[in-house]
């Protein structure tokens, strides 16, 4: 088990191979929850949000929308072309 110090300031630095295993990068974040018994479980920060906002971040400006019959269209256009 991996033994950590605390610096004067009270900050802890987690390895490489424990921010891996969490699954997080430089620049995100980590939740930390006290239990009852003194003891502390970190994991890694679920982004909140929902489709809208993924879907937002695929605009590109200047170009047309694409209904949902055009997408079918072009879905079905693709799947005949690979018949």
């Amino acid at each position: 088990m991996p033994t950590l110090t605390v610096t004067a300031k009270g900050q802890i630095t987690l390895r490489q191979d424990l921010l891996k295993h969490l699954g997080v990068a430089p620049g995100q974040q980590v939740e930390v929850h006290k239990l009852p018994d003194g003891t502390l479980t970190i994991g890694s920060h679920v982004q909140e949000g929902n489709v809208n906002d993924f879907i937002a971040c695929l605009h590109k400006p200047d170009t047309p929308a694409v209904s949902i019959d055009d997408m079918n269209e072009i879905i079905a256009q693709s799947w005949a072309a690979r018949r």
